[in-house]
């Protein structure tokens, strides 16, 4: 594909991106799909990642406003569950907060879906951290949110919780894991939490992911599993918990491209993923080829660009994942299409991985602006 192709197939997305963005900030994971029109605080901040990077960034500054909002009109939950977890005792389960929120700022109320999740609240911090610095931007109007999540991430990093597919919440997942460093990380760089408040956070949980999540020298889907999960990749680039270039990071990236890189591009989720089939995923290739250009893999990297363009339907829009090339249990897909439907399709954060590769390898719609 051309660059001016992709060029135009970025503008489409950054369109997509700010079209479908709720007035108060929030991003809907997709406005079409039947419990998709909510905003987590992962997929927006990947969303306001791209946004921030390749020529919108009002429309990431809206939705960092949003996500602080949504923290400090919760103050009084968080500092229940600090203060429960410092006491030596357990907070009520409704003072946990959700891992997404309806565009009008309310808890969601969706029966079976569990909302305990951590790994946004990671994100976030890692997102705004970038943005700020990116444009040079006043932190003061997110020093209350940014504290209140410090705190909350530092009682709550070592429980078991949802992973970044809302599943399998009984388990402590290394991803999980990795974008509370990375966020834990990026504020305490940039000033915005304290380096000795948030030093032994990562330090243990450094210290739990080498002793625990890690198997022959690679990152695991879990604690205390061997299985592989490409969110994995995420620990590499963009949280940089582990060095992108050392034999960890090389080991965990050889597991995921030998058990769910396709040959023509495309990323799965997990061997056993039977949602939709278990289909490739354009987010995933979007992160893998984000690290390919970040190492200086360009060709590789632009191969998943190549391949995540090719998903696109014939007015540009992005699914969240590919259902009609090889699938790891084909027989799973019927079930699902007859429960919600067709894969959501445009999934907003497929299109922010889109943009954020094609803006690493230089391809924007105004220019080459370039942020590795």
């Amino acid at each position: 594909m051309s660059t001016t192709d992709h060029r135009r197939l970025v503008a489409r997305s950054l369109d997509v991106i700010t079209g479908n963005q709720d007035a108060g900030g929030g991003y809907p994971a997709s406005p079409a799909y039947p419990v998709y029109g909510f905003s987590w605080f992962r997929d927006g901040s990947f969303i306001a990642e791209a946004a921030s990077r390749a020529g919108a960034p009002g429309s990431a500054t809206a939705f960092h406003d949003w996500c602080a909002r949504m923290v400090t009109d919760r103050a009084d939950r968080v500092l229940r569950v600090v203060a429960a977890h410092r006491g030596g005792g357990r907070p009520a389960d409704r003072d946990y907060l959700p891992t997404r929120f309806t565009l009008d700022g309310r808890d969601p109320d969706v029966a079976g879906w569990g909302e305990f999740q951590t790994d946004g609240y990671g994100t976030w911090l890692w997102s705004l951290t970038a943005h700020l610095e990116r444009h040079g931007l006043d932190p003061a109007p997110y020093r209350d949110a940014v504290a209140l999540v410090v705190d909350y991430l530092a009682v709550t990093w070592d429980l078991p919780c949802n992973d970044w597919w809302e599943e399998s919440g009984d388990e402590r997942h290394v991803s999980t894991l990795g974008a509370i460093q990375g966020g834990l990380a990026a504020a305490a760089r940039a000033g915005l939490a304290d380096p000795e408040a948030v030093g032994p956070v990562l330090a243990d949980a450094g210290n739990l992911v080498a002793e625990e999540g890690t198997l022959r020298g690679r990152l695991t889907k879990w604690l205390g599993n061997d299985a592989v999960d490409a969110s994995l990749v995420a620990c590499l680039t963009p949280f940089a918990v582990t060095d992108p270039y050392g034999r960890v990071a090389a080991r965990t990236l050889a597991a995921v491209e030998r058990d769910l890189l396709e040959p023509g591009g495309g990323v799965h989720r997990y061997l056993d993923d039977v949602f939709y089939g278990g289909g490739q995923w354009p987010v995933l290739a979007g992160l893998l080829g984000w690290h390919h250009a970040r190492t200086g893999r360009t060709a590789a990297a632009r191969r998943q660009l190549d391949w995540i363009a090719a998903q696109a339907t014939p007015d540009g829009l992005l699914p969240e994942q590919a259902v009609d090339a090889r699938l790891l249990h084909p027989e799973q897909l019927a079930p699902w299409e007859e429960r919600w439907g067709p894969v959501a399709t445009p999934l907003l954060w497929s299109h922010a991985m889109y943009v954020i590769l094609a803006d690493a390898l230089g391809i924007h719609p105004t220019g080459p602006t370039h942020h590795p």
